[in-house]
C-alpha cells in the first residue's frame, strides 16, 4: 500500500538523500573527524542504509542489521571517529529520512477507493506506521553500532 511505495520512493531517491547527509557531514562542526574518512568509502554506507530500507524495515533480519552496524562501528572506532561523531551521523541519516518521510508521504494514495473523510486519516497512519517502524530500525542499528566500536575498543586495548 502507500507505506511500501513510500518505501520504494525513499530507495529510489537514495542518491540526493545520501548528497545531502554528506553535505551535512562535510559542513557540520558536529562531525570534524569524519572528513578524514574517504567519500568513496562513506558515501556507500550512508546510501544502503536508504536503500536497503525496505529490507530492514519490511522484513528484517536481525543478523543482517548486526553485521552491517557492527562493522560500520568497528571501521569508524579504527579510524579514530569519536563515538559521539559516529552517533551524530546516525541521526543525520534518521533525520534526512523523516523530513523526506514527511515531505512524500501525503502524496496521492492511488489504491482502493475511499471517502475523503478517510483519505488523511489512513494516510497519517501509515506514515506514524512507517516513522514507527524507522524508528525502531534506527534503534537496532544504534544498539549493534555501539557494540561494534565497544568490540574494536576492547581489543585495541588487549593489544596495548
Amino acid at each position: 500500500m502507500l507505506a511500501n511505495r513510500l518505501i520504494q520512493l525513499i530507495e529510489n531517491h537514495s542518491k540526493s538523500l545520501t548528497h545531502a547527509v554528506m553535505h551535512d557531514i562535510e559542513t557540520s562542526e558536529h562531525t570534524r573527524a569524519f572528513r578524514k574518512v574517504p567519500k568513496e568509502e562513506l558515501e556507500p554506507r550512508i546510501a544502503a542504509t536508504y536503500q536497503n530500507l525496505g529490507k530492514w524495515i519490511g522484513n528484517p533480519n536481525e543478523d543482517d542489521i548486526r553485521q552491517e552496524y557492527e562493522d560500520w562501528g568497528r571501521t569508524r572506532f579504527r579510524q579514530g571517529i569519536p563515538f559521539s561523531e559516529l552517533i551524530y551521523v546516525l541521526m543525520l541519516i534518521k533525520k534526512h529520512l523523516r523530513r523526506f518521510i514527511k515531505e512524500h508521504g501525503l502524496i496521492d494514495f492511488s489504491g482502493d477507493r475511499v471517502s475523503p473523510e478517510e483519505f488523511i486519516p489512513m494516510q497519517l497512519y501509515t506514515i506514524q506506521e512507517l516513522n514507527y517502524l524507522v524508528g525502531d530500525f534506527f534503534d537496532r542499528a544504534l544498539y549493534y553500532l555501539v557494540r561494534g566500536h565497544e568490540a574494536a575498543a576492547a581489543a585495541h586495548l588487549a593489544r596495548v
